[in-house]
């Protein structure tokens, strides 16, 4: 191993004891991890809040849990074997899967000239190779950036120069990378009508700004008082989320569903598409059982996407984007490392228009 400084034996870091509450989040020493072979070590310069951490530390991802996200069984919390994205989540761990990062040590035979480099961390990784759809994440199956250290394989950083402060890059990988992913899958281009439900979220910001990078014409779904934020993205219409959309804009009126909001306004989605269409997801914020009529499904010729696994392109293009420009972060809010409990708790309140970031101490 290789280092570009004296690094300390430990560090302060939030490690998840189990499933349940805040009170699960312990905000104390560690050691600072020792890195292998293929792997870096990086001092985390901010760690973005999402969705998913909070999900697999309340067990959500749980067949046993129907409700939106935030939402627990009736069980009493316990170590669900089904709590976590794949296997059993590893418990005591440290959350975290936005990574921007330093690179401050390297192990032998990896590229030495990274030593001080500011990366971000694709989060979700494929162990098999991008041949097979298994994947882990950064933060879920293995300890994340909600840390002053962190170590990662040294195939999953890249180097982004930008003028982008470090919360604001912080703000991209799990959002911009599974927004990323669900257009590259969907296959959207220039041309065509793109609904994005959810539109104010961290994902569904960053699928308005990307879809309409690409040439659509986007109709979103967002809450009135976020309207104005949502049509300065590059919305071209906004409709509020009590409407029904099916109402407004008729039936078979557009391309592609984007929608990680679920509920019970899922066969109203079908019904917006054209013959033909894509629905595309990668969450259920509003609740992860729908009523699906399958002659819906197939008499339209419909495309129904699942996204979990980022594709190679994805995450190589957003770095891309970025660096050229072609994006802007959308920074809501910073807080301590040590501050996490109010920062998720104002997460959850759902007034902000993208991402909460958590900065460790120096």
């Amino acid at each position: 191993m290789n280092n570009s400084t004296v690094l300390p034996k430990t560090m302060m870091a939030v490690v998840t004891r189990g499933n349940g509450g805040y009170d699960q989040l312990d905000y104390c020493e560690v050691a600072v991890p020792q890195i292998g072979e293929g792997e870096v070590l990086l001092r985390v310069l901010a760690a973005g809040v999402n969705n998913t951490e909070i999900n697999t530390r309340l067990g959500w991802y749980s067949a046993s849990v129907t409700k939106g996200t935030g939402s627990t069984s009736k069980d009493a919390p316990t170590e669900r074997e089904d709590g976590g994205w794949n296997e059993k989540t590893p418990f005591p761990f440290i959350q975290g899967t936005d990574c921007c990062g330093e690179v401050v040590a390297v192990a032998a035979h990896e590229d030495q000239s990274l030593l001080g480099s500011r990366v971000l961390v694709r989060a979700c990784m494929r162990p098999r190779g991008f041949g097979s759809m298994d994947n882990i994440w950064m933060g879920s199956d293995f300890d994340g950036a909600f840390a002053q250290y962190v170590k990662v394989p040294a195939s999953e950083i890249f180097v982004v120069e930008c003028d982008w402060s470090d919360a604001e890059l912080a703000t991209l990988p799990c959002a911009y990378g599974t927004a990323e992913n669900m257009i590259h899958r969907a296959k959207i281009a220039s041309g065509m009508t793109v609904l994005v439900a959810g539109a104010s979220g961290g994902v569904g910001s960053a699928a308005v700004q990307l879809a309409k990078r690409r040439g659509a014409s986007i109709v979103a779904i967002a809450g009135k008082s976020k309207h104005e934020k949502v049509l300065a993205l590059g919305a071209d219409s906004v409709l509020d989320r009590d409407d029904d959309p099916v109402q407004t804009l008729g039936k078979d009126a557009v391309d592609v569903v984007v929608d990680n909001v679920a509920g019970n306004r899922f066969p109203g989605m079908l019904d917006l598409l054209k013959r033909g269409g894509t629905y595309v997801s990668s969450g259920a914020i509003a609740g992860p059982m729908v009523e699906l009529d399958m002659r819906t499904f197939y008499l339209k010729d419909l495309n129904l996407i699942g996204c979990t696994a980022w594709d190679e392109p994805v995450f190589p293009n957003l770095v891309s984007y970025v660096q050229r420009g072609e994006i802007r972060p959308l920074l809501e809010a910073t807080y301590p490392l040590k501050d996490i409990v109010t920062a998720q708790k104002r997460f959850l309140e759902k007034h902000h228009v993208g991402k909460v970031v958590l900065i460790p101490p120096a």
